[in-house]
C-alpha cells in the first residue's frame, strides 16, 4: 500500500468512526476559543474546559479580560501547568487585542503569531475552527500518528504539516485534524498502541511485526 493508498484508508476510516466532530475546547466567541487554546498547552481540554467555565462567565472579551487583571486570571487557572505565565500571556494578549486590533480576533497568521503566547498550531486552530480558514493543526500526537501511519518521515512538526497538506486535500483539513485527534485519544493513544495494535494501523500495516519507533518532533 503506498502513502496515496494510505491516505484514502485513513480518510475512510475516520470519516467512517467520526462523521461529525466537535470543538474539544469549550467557548464562546473567537476570542474565548483564542484563550481557551492558549491555556491548553501541556494540559488536557477537559481541565481546560472545567476552568474556563467561570473565567469566560465574567470574561468573554478583551475589555473584560483586562478589567479583572492577571492575577484574577491566575486565579481561575492556577491548576493549569505554566499557569503563571500563561494568565501573564492572556493579559496581555488581551491588551493587544484592544490597542492594536479593536479588540477583534485576527484571521491570519501574521497578526495572531504576533500575539503573547500565540504560536503557530494555536493560530491554526483558531484559524480552522473560528474562521473556516483551512489550516491542518499538528501537535505531538498527530506527529506521532502521522509517522504511525506512514503520512510523514517525522522529521519535525514543521515539516508534517508540510506533508500532511500535500497529501489530504484541503477541503478536508480543518474536519480531518479533528478526527485524528480524537482517534489518537480513542484507539491510538501514546501508550496504548505502538503501531502494531490498533485497527487502523493493523489496516495500514498488516505486515508490522515491530513496535514502531518515533522520531521525536
Amino acid at each position: 500500500m503506498n502513502r496515496k493508498e494510505r491516505s484514502e484508508v485513513i480518510m475512510k476510516r475516520l470519516e467512517e468512526l467520526y462523521p461529525t466532530v466537535p470543538i474539544p475546547l469549550d467557548h464562546k466567541n473567537s476570542f474565548t476559543l483564542l484563550i481557551a487554546v492558549v491555556l491548553s498547552a501541556q494540559s488536557t481540554d477537559k481541565k481546560v474546559n472545567e476552568l474556563t467555565k467561570p473565567l469566560f462567565r465574567i470574561a468573554s472579551d478583551p475589555e473584560a479580560m483586562i478589567e479583572i487583571g492577571e492575577k484574577k486570571i491566575y486565579e481561575f487557572i492556577r491548576q493549569l501547568g505554566l499557569s503563571k505565565t500563561k494568565a501573564k500571556n492572556v493579559f496581555n494578549l488581551s491588551n493587544k487585542l484592544k490597542e492594536d486590533f479593536n479588540s477583534k480576533v485576527p484571521n491570519n497568521f501574521k497578526d495572531l503569531e504576533s500575539l503573547p503566547g500565540v504560536g503557530h498550531k494555536t493560530a491554526s486552530v483558531v484559524l480552522a475552527q473560528s474562521f473556516g480558514i483551512p489550516t491542518f493543526p499538528i501537535d505531538t500526537h498527530i506527529h506521532r500518528l502521522a509517522q504511525r501511519w506512514g503520512m510523514s518521515n517525522g522529521i519535525n512538526v514543521k515539516q508534517t504539516e508540510k506533508d500532511l497538506k500535500r497529501i489530504f486535500p484541503k477541503d478536508k483539513w480543518n474536519k480531518l485534524h479533528l478526527q485524528i485527534i480524537f482517534y489518537g485519544r480513542e484507539y491510538c493513544t501514546a501508550k496504548g498502541c505502538d503501531g502494531t495494535l490498533c485497527n487502523l494501523c493493523v489496516e495500514l500495516y498488516p505486515n508490522r511485526s515491530k513496535p514502531f519507533l518515533h522520531k521525536k518532533a
